[in-house]
């Protein structure tokens, strides 16, 4: 075994740890963006501004299925992180070998009820007649493969809680050129407008995942599972079943609060359909270095909460916010002076780039709450606080959904709303976070905790076992 693959960060400097986590997922996550904007840059360019419009309808409903999904590897992912962190090897095997089957089967629920409800709920939604049927034919290929994408983002959350952020960005990374090649094939060659797009996405993510999975098994001793690893163990599965849900339910309720947003938007036409997609593409990728910071930061909190260093993750909590708050000033800055050339890139209209370089300065005045709400949050989910996973999706549903309703209603504000009901919501799901944080019951939470060992915020070490990696170093 070698440090390339497995990291034990309870030892060392917080800082440079968190960061040197967080970068190879910084760049996978750029990139994954990258190939997401060259999907809305080909269709449009190349297709129309309608296209672009019906890809932007389904986002928030593609986002509500993948959360539901990613809750159940982000469960097992902390799991993982806090065994790995006391050193129970054993553990570790059972979690990755058991975590299979809620996470394939509640991709292959999810997949089958989103592809038989999908012209429902965007009927429900109010989508325009002009998109429909593109929205339906993206929607229902995107969603027929959550299987592939549950694979691979499951496979990419067991490896990071054991410390290895590098394997699963070099399969990201050949997956996001294989997508771009696909995009401008399916589109420019066979013109399979969205359904090509869509086609390209989930090629690339079964790519993604399968190589992935192969390079792990030959890299990594954790993922030599034998027989009775794969034995379904009653304890594990309630365990993943405990954290998945609400952390599911969390991404979901943020999701279901974005489709209900965008049945508002619905009702200001196309060409504001389309600026909101530009903008939350832009928003997207602005959020990465947060996402990047927090899943770092949960993996931090897991494996130091399992070894029962609570100051440790203190420590970087103090650091990662002074992070967020730098690179917040910076996006600040850019979208002030370069928001309509942002949004031009993603569509030339004139209109929905005169909306969208307005729109863009709004929610960057709420950039530093946004990023407020990824770190404290990763952090407790790290911790294995899963009653505040569900409390923090609900916020934002009531915000999205109290704030459009509002704002919508007046008529000087006008579509306007939609761009200042994100920012507020922000803010609110930010200050629910940091109040839950300061509460420091996340120091009192332990998975792994057996009897006679000390509470994690009693300020005594846990007495943990040598795990392979220590072994290895030895």
């Amino acid at each position: 075994m070698t440090r390339q693959h497995i990291k034990d960060l309870t030892v060392g400097n917080e800082t440079r740890l968190l960061l040197t986590f967080a970068l190879p997922m910084l760049v996978g996550n750029l990139f994954q963006q990258f190939y997401n904007m060259v999907d809305s840059i080909v269709v449009g360019n190349y297709v129309g501004k309608n296209a672009l419009a019906a890809v932007g309808a389904c986002s928030s409903l593609v986002f509500l299925v993948f959360s539901m999904v990613a809750g159940f590897a982000n469960g097992a992912g902390v799991l993982i992180a806090q065994y790995f962190g006391c050193g129970d090897d054993e553990k570790v095997k059972h979690v990755i070998g058991n975590a299979i089957y809620p996470l394939f089967g509640m991709s292959l629920l999810v997949s089958i009820g989103s592809l038989l409800l999908s012209r429902p709920i965007l009927t429900a939604l109010g989508t325009p007649e002009a998109i429909f049927a593109d929205a339906l034919l993206y929607l229902r290929i995107a969603c027929g493969g959550i299987v592939f994408i549950g694979l691979y983002n499951g496979i990419a959350a067991m490896l990071r809680a054991l410390g290895d952020s590098s394997t699963p960005l070099i399969f990201l990374i050949v997956a996001c050129v294989l997508n771009i090649i696909g995009d401008l094939v399916f589109v420019l060659v066979f013109h399979l407008a969205v359904a090509g797009v869509a086609l390209a996405t989930i090629l690339a993510q079964l790519l993604a995942a399968v190589s992935c999975i192969v390079y792990a098994v030959k890299t990594n001793p954790y993922f030599r599972l034998t027989a009775k690893d794969f034995r379904p163990h009653a304890p594990i599965i309630k365990k993943c079943l405990q954290l998945g849900i609400p952390f599911g339910a969390q991404g979901s309720l943020i999701a279901i609060s974005c489709v209900i947003l965008q049945s508002v938007i619905n009702r200001f036409g196309e060409d504001v359909i389309a600026a909101f997609t530009a903008t939350s593409r832009i928003e997207q990728l602005v959020q990465q270095p947060f996402s990047s910071l927090g899943t770092a930061l949960a993996t931090f909190t897991g494996q130091n909460l399992g070894a029962g260093k609570v100051d440790r993750v203190k420590k970087g909590f103090r650091s990662s916010t002074i992070a967020a708050a730098i690179f917040s000033a910076l996006m600040l800055a850019l979208m002030v002076l370069f928001g309509n050339q942002f949004v031009g890139l993603f569509v030339n209209d004139e209109a929905v780039v005169a909306i969208g370089g307005s729109a863009i300065r709004i929610t960057a005045l709420f950039y530093f709450p946004l990023g407020m709400i990824y770190l404290p949050r990763s952090l407790l989910n790290g911790a294995g606080d899963s009653t505040f996973a569900f409390i923090s999706g609900l916020v934002e549903v009531i915000g999205r959904v109290v704030f459009s309703l509002i704002l919508a209603s007046i008529p000087s504000i006008g579509y306007w709303a939609v761009w200042y009901t994100t920012g507020l919501t922000w803010l609110i799901t930010c200050f629910a976070c940091m109040a839950r944080y300061a509460q420091g019951k996340w120091m009192r939470i332990s998975l792994v905790e057996k009897p006679g060992d000390p509470a994690p915020g009693s300020g005594r070490p846990r007495l943990c076992k040598t795990s392979i990696y220590q072994k290895s170093l030895s």
